[in-house]
């Protein structure tokens, strides 16, 4: 289920708009999976003894796909230039935290924000930060 969201990203389209899109689904599954994503992070936490050859072996090749597939966008000047790498952790790492922190994230938040609105936030600002920072420039 989770290596979906990545398969999904396509050469295809747009690559802002495909980004944008993988940032939503991201933090769809953020919020209709906190569980297992919570559980993820864990056997990560703990050096991921079940998990490692997923890691090592079909995880490690997706995400080489994806990184060829935003290279080629760079090369053709549609997106800044950017280790692809490092740009699919980090949409991780944020897309994530909403689900491994949530209790942090709603108690920040507070009740006026914190509700199920929170993610449709938290996805315009995601949106913000990594599409506007990947426009080419010139």
């Amino acid at each position: 289920t989770w290596l979906a969201t990545l398969r999904e990203l396509d050469d295809i389209v747009d690559p802002l708009t495909e980004l944008r899109s993988y940032i939503r689904r991201k933090l769809e599954m953020a919020r209709d999976f906190p569980r297992e994503s919570r559980l993820f992070a864990n056997e990560i936490l703990q050096g991921a003894p079940r998990i490692m050859p997923l890691l090592a072996g079909e995880l490690k090749t997706l995400v080489d796909e994806k990184a060829t597939v935003i290279k080629g966008w760079m090369r053709a000047g549609k997106i800044a230039k950017t280790d692809p790498w490092h740009l699919i952790f980090s949409i991780w790492a944020t897309t994530q935290h909403y689900a491994d922190f949530d209790v942090q994230v709603r108690a920040v938040l507070g009740p006026n924000r914190g509700g199920d609105g929170r993610f449709e936030d938290a996805a315009r600002f995601l949106e913000q930060l990594f599409l506007d920072g990947l426009k080419p420039k010139g």
